[in-house]
């Protein structure tokens, strides 16, 4: 939360401790006035981090206006899912041995297979490609499609289990492999850039097998 000032910071925190209060109880909380809180609460209400609501009335005169953060204010506060992740690949390894965990790994992508294949709609190449770029896109992967030639490429722009696959490179190993199960024999699947080879994206080519071309859009 470096880039908001410490009373938008100390704000954010607050609500993060309860489900929803006013800008009066703030004011109250904090030794300010109703007016500096307000100001606050609208620049980080512009921001998308907070978002207010009309409590039922008690008696005359306008409900107060009850304020609570939004989900976009999560990312302020630490995520210690990739510590945790990389805990559970050490313990299983330390506990159960190499095997077990890449037993574990298997199972994950036979999973992913199951998923993706039940997700991506019917048709040609393409269609499914940019199906399933955007179910990557949606996990974090920041992935796009595009064409060369009579190929289509599929570049991931960011690695959400980097850390992971770092203590366990099968993971990312086991990339290339789900990509071949789930588009199907009908096409060719390589892995170009490599964010492990050095390069600073992962791009695969999708060729089909057959002479018909891609259609174009």
């Amino acid at each position: 939360m470096s880039e908001l000032t410490d009373a938008k910071r100390r704000i954010v925190e607050t609500l993060k401790r309860v489900e929803f209060t006013t800008a009066g109880d703030l004011a109250e909380h904090f030794g300010l006035t109703d007016t500096a809180v307000r100001q606050h609460l609208d620049g980080l209400e512009q921001l998308g981090l907070v978002e207010r609501r009309s409590s039922p009335s008690e008696g005359r005169g306008r409900p107060p206006v009850l304020w609570s953060l939004t989900s976009i204010a999560s990312e302020l506060f630490p995520d210690r899912h990739a510590d945790l992740t990389v805990d559970l690949i050490e313990s299983i390894r330390t506990a159960l041995g190499d095997d077990a965990l890449e037993a574990v790994v298997q199972a994950r992508a036979e999973r992913q297979v199951n998923l993706y294949r039940a997700a991506l709609p019917p048709g040609s190449v393409e269609v499914r490609l940019r199906s399933l770029a955007e179910m990557r896109t949606t996990e974090g992967y920041l992935a796009e499609l595009t064409r060369d030639g009579d190929a289509l490429v599929l570049t991931e722009h960011h690695c959400p289990i980097h850390e992971a696959a770092t203590t366990c490179p099968s993971l990312c190993g086991a990339e290339l492999e789900l990509f071949r199960r789930t588009l199907g024999p009908d096409v060719d699947v390589q892995r170009d850039q490599h964010l492990f080879g050095g390069q600073a994206r992962c791009t695969y080519r999708v060729t089909p097998k057959t002479a018909s071309p891609v259609a174009s859009h």
